[in-house]
């Protein structure tokens, strides 16, 4: 009996001893890094924030990878794999560490969060947890010298800092985004095969390339979005004229974008405005005349515009379409004008060939386009000098004709001029352009002033052709302005080469006495 007992205690203990070493076996392989890539940010504080997150997650996992999502919301992680995730080579972690060790080496981790101090916390939060050549990837709308500090902070620790812009809005994050990914090149290797990947194709071609050094990708995704504030505003104007200046109604106005949406302006901007157009809500009535007409902006429009004026240059329309979008904020101050000012002028109604007007409002709409996109261009050419970075200005165009919401037929003609000459000046001097903006001028000053003289407001057309004939002038009336700063401020003036001798000189700042009163002491040197 004795000896059967001894049997079964050491059947008992090898059982034991084989389920211990199962058990074992098993938690080290949850303990096995195996996601390919890991992403924070689910919650639903930002709701289109937590939506593009999880929208990358699905793009990722369909592609073959296998992702970690993590949120400080644990039950916001829990939801999403008891759903969307449901069967997908999607894996959850319910803390950073857990997170962190799921991901294979080097680490690969994206941040979608709100940009700022929440962005600066998860770095914090992460360094002590990461090992060297590990890599960190800011998803958001970050303003690009913040990620211009982290590159530098974050190579200091060892680590590899991508600031990325994404832009397609959720449905671009589930099929395909734009992706401008720009920071330490030495990360570039490591994501290339995921960010290509999940990217739009145009061609067959990835709409993701490697931007630049350290915030060179968020500065592209910021002039990107200053284009786009650019674009809507000129497709507001566009309606405003058809609506209030030609009488349409909002489904005439809808089968306008339409038909423009098969030719020049095909886009996908276009595309959603003829959307737009045709919805009507549950009492027949058109819904975007419902919708109070103060517009929202999150900054990036108005970063552009500042960043243009830090380095002198004229991002005209950029600039005006965030000044609009000022302007209707300012709802209450403006209803108290429109029964205080009114409108004087020759004309109430449009008195012409309507089918023409909607030609030339085509043609105005692509010239004032050509221009927006010259500006942008301009300043990023700028930039790169600035700042010193190498920006691939037809790689910026590819990653811009699919996936993202300025996406459009346009920019592949972008992309073919900078390609036909990577040091083009600017797209203006492109043959193709240059024959577009020619063929649209008649018809775009037309349609200025018919707008000017109906009381219309077309502060982004108007400001595109005064931009234009500025550009195209060879004497403009600064000469006039130099001589008022030198007359009150003793500022300085220089002399054309042609007008210059011994009295005055080309190469130097010059003051004079214009009164004969004051003094010959300059306050400054001249600077253009």
């Amino acid at each position: 009996m004795s000896g059967a007992v001894a049997r079964l205690a050491q059947v008992g203990g090898a059982l034991r001893a084989a389920a211990s070493s199962l058990i074992k076996s098993e938690k080290d392989a949850d303990n096995v890094p195996s996601a390919d890539i890991g992403l924070i940010g689910l919650a639903v504080i930002r709701a289109y924030t937590a939506r593009r997150g999880q929208n990358l997650i699905l793009n990722m996992a369909d592609h073959g990878f296998t992702v970690c999502a993590f949120n400080r919301t644990v039950s916001k992680v829990d939801a999403f794999l008891a759903n969307e995730a449901k069967g997908k080579s999607i894996v959850g972690a319910h803390s950073v560490e857990e997170f962190v060790s799921k991901l294979k080496s080097p680490r690969r981790i994206m941040l979608l969060v709100q940009a700022g101090k929440p962005v600066d916390d998860w770095i914090e939060t992460l360094i002590p947890l990461l090992s060297p050549g590990d890599i960190i990837i800011d998803g958001g709308n970050s303003h690009f010298p913040d990620t211009n500090r982290r590159v530098k902070y974050l190579a200091s620790k060892g680590l590899r800092f991508v600031g990325s812009g994404v832009s397609g809005g959720e449905e671009g994050a589930r099929h395909g985004p734009s992706l401008m990914p720009g920071g330490n090149e030495e990360a570039w290797p490591y994501i290339k095969d995921i960010f290509q990947a999940i990217a739009a194709k145009s061609e067959g071609e990835a709409c993701c390339e490697w931007v630049g050094d350290e915030g060179a990708g968020h500065y592209v995704k910021m002039v990107h979005n200053g284009i786009e504030y650019g674009d809507m505003q000129l497709i507001c104007e566009a309606y405003d004229l058809m609506k209030r200046g030609l009488g349409m109604s909002n489904k005439e106005i809808g089968d306008v974008f339409a038909k423009w949406n098969t030719g020049v302006l095909d886009s996908f901007l276009i595309e959603i405005t003829r959307d737009i157009m045709y919805y009507n809500d549950d009492d027949g009535e058109a819904l975007v005349e419902k919708i109070l007409d103060k517009a929202g902006q999150k900054g990036t429009g108005k970063w552009t515009s500042v960043n243009a004026l830090d380095l002198g240059m004229p991002v005209t329309l950029i600039a005006e379409a965030v000044l609009a979008r000022c302007l209707s904020a300012i709802k209450d101050e403006r209803v108290k004008a429109s029964t205080r000012l009114e409108f004087v002028g020759r004309a109430t109604t449009f008195e012409g060939n309507k089918e023409q007007f909607l030609e030339d409002l085509e043609q105005a709409l692509y010239a004032s386009k050509i221009i927006s996109y010259a500006q942008g261009f301009m300043l990023m050419q700028e930039a790169a000098k600035e700042y010193n970075w190498k920006l691939n200005k037809p790689s910026i165009a590819l990653m811009w004709r699919g996936g993202c919401i300025i996406r459009s037929v346009f920019l592949k003609e972008i992309s073919a001029a900078y390609n036909r000459n990577p040091d083009l000046e600017n797209l203006l001097f492109d043959d193709f352009f240059n024959k577009a903006i020619h063929k649209a001028q008649p018809g775009w000053r037309d349609v200025v002033a018919k707008a000017a003289l109906l009381g219309i407001p077309t502060p982004a057309f108007s400001t595109a052709l005064a931009w234009f004939d500025g550009y195209r002038t060879k004497d403009l009336p600064a000469n006039l302005l130099q001589a008022q700063r030198d007359y009150f401020g003793a500022h300085t003036f220089r002399i054309k080469p042609e007008k210059a001798n011994e009295k005055y000189p080309a190469d130097k700042d010059i003051h004079v006495n214009w009164t004969g009163r004051g003094g010959n002491v300059s306050a400054s040197t001249y600077n253009a």
